[in-house]
């Protein structure tokens, strides 16, 4: 008998729970947090691809979502949300919206979530399908993601979704003292995921993790 949503999901979250055990020693802590797990069983990821894609929705892999996007890997979205540490009371920026289920994950776990996306056909679709399912607690924004969304700053944690050469300053500056920010910095050639704090005085330090592979950070930005 065909397995059901629930249970490809189970088994995504037990393939992600036996990765971050091999990569332990890279991502500096033996297991997910339990609140981040429950997450990643709450939230319905098939609901968020594109309907051809929705048998392969719990595969441990990233899949297209038009637009020449993907939605990430489950086990990126895991340990990303995991290394932001977030708590219920805080406000979290994700830079790059995609389909919304990065987005849709931290809803779980923080107060709220305000998600800026540079293509508008993606923002649209991801805004939508937000709204449906009822994830009244993420606001969204069409706009150059690289510069954040400052009229909401700062932020307690920020999340980028697709890789930028440089940290980008706004993102910096948008940042709490005490916050943390969990990014993908490199080129097609090489990436690598990035833990950036910025310490009660603003001071910022920054600790490469792991290789990834994240499409580039779009936008109007390429000489700022």
């Amino acid at each position: 008998m065909e397995m059901t949503f629930e249970n490809k999901r189970k088994r995504m979250v037990d393939e992600i729970r036996t990765e971050v055990m091999y990569t332990r020693h890279l991502l500096h802590r033996q297991a997910l947090n339990q609140r981040v797990i429950d997450a990643l069983m709450a939230v319905p990821r098939h609901k968020f691809v594109p309907p051809d894609m929705q048998p392969f929705a719990y595969a441990n892999e990233p899949l297209p979502i038009g637009n020449e996007q993907t939605i990430s890997q489950p086990y990126i979205v895991a340990i990303m949300t995991d290394l932001l540490e977030p708590e219920h009371h805080h406000r979290v920026l994700e830079v790059g919206t995609g389909s919304g289920y990065q987005a849709a994950v931290l809803s779980r776990l923080v107060k709220t979530v305000y998600t800026v996306e540079t293509i508008a056909a993606i923002a649209a679709e991801a805004t939508k399908r937000l709204n449906e399912l009822g994830y009244l607690n993420i606001l969204t924004r069409t706009d150059d993601a690289y510069f954040g969304w400052p009229e909401y700053a700062p932020y307690d944690s920020i999340i980028v979704t697709a890789a930028a050469p440089l940290i980008p300053p706004p993102l910096v500056e948008q940042l709490k003292p005490g916050g943390r920010m969990v990014i993908p910095v490199g080129s097609m050639f090489g990436q690598d995921l990035v833990l950036v704090k910025k310490d009660a005085d603003g001071n910022i330090t920054t600790e490469t993790l792991l290789p990834v592979a994240f499409v580039p950070l779009t936008g109007d930005h390429s000489n700022t």
